[in-house]
């Protein structure tokens, strides 16, 4: 089922994979419906006194995924163009680079980065399901997320920068709703 924007809805009664991927989903679209039909310019707006555009948003969170599914989970090594980035000089670089890319650059970047997490995941579920865990540990701790966690924290990651998303798109051009 979709909603009116076209979102997948997240199964009411599903297993816990397939209730907490259809959140993600669900939230991905969201975003999908915030970024869509923008140009370079609605891309580099930003929303006084930040500096986050909605194009620094699409790269940043392509960014988060290959690093989250791709490099954390699978312990696999960074993608381009991550894997030439100097991120000792520069931690926000997907931020600010984003201006040089066009929107379909961006688009085509975001999207093949989902690709590879949804592949991740599906490896991770057919490996040992929701307990995988990841070949990353954190620093502070020491703990291993499992895939049940990196899930649940893409799902905040993305209702995040969903609500930036919908501030900022209300301000390039009026586009309003959740």
């Amino acid at each position: 089922m979709r909603d009116e924007y076209g979102r997948p809805e997240p199964p009411a009664a599903g297993t816990e994979a397939e209730v907490l991927l259809g959140f993600l989903d669900y939230q991905r679209a969201t975003f999908a419906w915030k970024i869509s039909g923008l140009d370079a310019a609605g891309l580099a707006t930003a929303l006084p006194p930040s500096p986050m555009t909605l194009g620094g948003m699409i790269k940043h969170l392509a960014y988060v995924e290959d690093e989250w599914f791709h490099v954390r989970l699978l312990g696999k090594q960074r993608p381009a163009p991550w894997d030439e980035v100097d991120w000792g000089s520069d931690p926000d670089w997907e931020w600010h680079t984003a201006g040089e890319d066009t929107p379909e650059q961006l688009h085509a970047l975001w999207q093949a980065a989902l690709a590879r997490s949804r592949e991740a995941t599906a490896t991770a579920l057919a490996d040992a399901g929701m307990g995988r865990l990841s070949r990353y540990q954190f620093r502070d701790t020491g703990q291993t997320p499992s895939l049940r966690w990196i899930l649940t924290h893409m799902i905040e990651e993305y209702a995040r920068h969903n609500g930036h998303a919908d501030l900022i798109r209300e301000s390039i051009d009026g586009l309003v709703g959740e």
